[in-house]
């Protein structure tokens, strides 16, 4: 029996589960880790939270305009040696942010997990998991972002734990050493860069199988199948709005996320509140990203952004309100839901739009965006708040951001290759 489920098993499912994976150790390179060693930084070294904040977001922006060659790279060297060599490379990366004495230091740190951590990490499973699905497309990534929401509600607590019993460096050494004991050799023996290498085919089936089907002739791919060229992509409005799109909820969360503890500080609420509802909602975002998966398999992708800004602005004006327990867990719950729609709408839409055989550099592009709204998002709240003393200007400026994303969604539907082509 177990041999017959071995031949009926997909080798994609495994496929997915080593992409959550990598997604889940990008987490030494996010913001909800980070954020944990924020105030070290500051205690310890006597930094202004301008200075970390505006480190933080110049090193993010530089590692965002690096991001286009990654997605180069993976089209060209393939997700497995990608996976394998970044691991290796992150690693290194969180063994040197546990040796950071000085400002200089601290931006080369942040420049590096940014890059390879929020950045790269998080690129390298998306494009994988698009080579393996397209019908079941969305399922696929509502399973593969899980990893991204358990590393959300661990990794804060981990690291919490990590600091306080031994010292900020020695969390960043766990990280360092547990990428190369667990993610390093997993990728390296279990990733296959498409299916057609296992004689198979997107969603599981098999070319010896089609051999025994009648083949139809005169039929076209349909669009969600048709391979773009960057270059082809980049003449339609779907590509820019898109970018537009992806780009915003990335530079709220980050900023939010990144000021978490000093926002619900001036809010009157303890940090142990601020980490419950950065637990809360990868907790409520995790079952919201397995419904999102099977809803965009339904509806163009854009549709689902469009509703993520909506929300996204409900949110915003409710963390200027939230000053007690049941507010904070309020605000946690709708936060985690349009995270759990926007992990994965923006990772479907590229393939979904623009195909496979470029998606590395199509998405790179895309995730190139991604960290270059991260960048932005954690300085103006900053330095909002050394000017303002609390965070409500900063706050009611930034929805205008959301608004535009929701026009961008909206318009952003899915282009026909045919009339590219008739142009």
């Amino acid at each position: 029996m177990l041999g017959k489920f071995f031949q009926k098993f997909y080798y994609g499912w495994f496929i997915v589960f080593i992409g959550g994976l990598g997604i889940f150790f990008s987490g030494p390179g996010q913001t909800y880790s980070i954020s944990l060693f924020i105030d070290q930084y500051i205690n310890d070294f006597g930094w202004s939270r301008t200075e970390v904040s505006g480190l933080y977001s110049s090193a993010t922006l530089v590692a965002g305009l690096t991001m286009m060659f990654v997605g180069r790279f993976i089209d060209r060297f393939g997700q497995r040696f990608m996976m394998v060599t970044v691991g290796i490379v992150f690693a290194v990366a969180c063994f040197f942010n546990s040796a950071v004495t000085n400002m200089f230091m601290l931006a080369i740190g942040f420049f590096l997990v940014r890059l390879l951590g929020q950045g790269t990490m998080s690129l390298i499973p998306n494009t994988l998991v698009a080579q393996w699905f397209v019908k079941k497309r969305g399922r696929a990534f509502s399973f593969m972002t899980m990893g991204s929401f358990i590393s959300a509600m661990l990794l804060p607590i981990i690291n919490s734990w990590l600091i306080q019993t031994w010292d900020w460096q020695f969390a960043w050494r766990f990280w360092g050493v547990s990428l190369l004991v667990i993610f390093v050799p997993i990728a390296l023996f279990g990733v296959r860069n498409r299916p057609e290498v296992m004689g198979l085919e997107p969603d599981g089936t098999n070319e010896a199988d089609d051999e025994n089907s009648e083949p139809v002739i005169g039929t076209t791919l349909p669009e969600s199948e048709k391979d773009w060229t960057l270059k082809e992509a980049m003449r339609t409005w779907a590509f820019w709005g898109i970018l537009v799109s992806v780009s915003i909820p990335s530079m709220i969360n980050t900023g939010i996320t990144f000021h978490i503890i000093s926002i619900f500080d001036s809010n009157g609420l303890s940090p142990g509140v601020a980490a419950m509802v950065l637990s809360l909602m990868a907790i409520v975002g995790l079952p919201m990203s397995l419904v999102s998966g099977f809803i965009t398999e339904k509806i163009q992708t854009n549709y689902l952004l469009a509703s993520v800004f909506v929300i996204e602005m409900i949110f915003m004006l409710m963390l200027l309100i939230t000053n007690s327990l049941l507010m904070a867990i309020l605000f946690g719950a709708i936060w985690g839901i349009a995270n759990g729609i926007e992990r994965i709408g923006m990772n479907v839409v590229w393939p979904d739009f623009f195909g496979r055989k470029y998606i590395g550099s199509i998405n790179g592009v895309g995730m190139t965006m991604v960290v270059l709204g991260s960048s932005l998002g954690p300085l103006p709240f900053g330095a909002g708040f050394d000017l303002f003393h609390n965070y409500t200007p900063v706050l009611l400026a930034s929805l205008t951001f959301p608004l535009i994303g929701l026009i961008c969604a909206i318009t952003a539907r899915k282009p026909q290759k045919d009339k590219l082509k008739a142009v």
